[in-house]
């Protein structure tokens, strides 16, 4: 009988197949977090990574257990720095200068495209 005249042999193989790859990806985050941590110093960090290469599947689990909290905070705390780097960079972008607005409104003042109160109020809303 072949491998894939079987039901249950292709269910089971794509079972150990999901199981491997979640490993793999847990053991790059895990990976990824011990460098990451500035509160760990070189040492530990060493130890972790030995740990992991030579019990990779009982390190992953208590590297979970015992620093997964902390894990969770770590990659909230640089979700949040990510958010705040790349809004500060929008608004930077963005916005023009309030000398660079009110250049535009007085080219746009003397094509004759706005009127000269129309100018004023994007003057006095741009200095605001």
């Amino acid at each position: 009988m072949s491998f894939w005249e079987n039901f249950w042999d292709i269910f089971w193989w794509f079972i150990y197949v999901y199981a491997f790859f979640a490993f793999l990806f847990a053991l790059f985050v895990i990976i990824g977090d011990i460098f990451r941590d500035r509160e760990l110093n070189g040492w530990l960090k060493a130890v972790w990574i030995v740990f992991l290469a030579f019990l990779p599947i009982l390190g992953v689990l208590v590297y979970l257990i015992a620093r997964g909290k902390g894990m969770t905070e770590r990659a909230r705390e640089r979700a949040r720095q990510n958010r705040e780097a790349s809004d500060a960079y929008i608004r930077q972008v963005a916005t023009a200068s309030p000398t660079e607005e009110i250049a535009k409104a007085k080219a746009l003042l003397d094509a004759g495209t706005i009127s000269p109160d129309e100018f004023e109020k994007i003057k006095s809303s741009v200095l605001v």
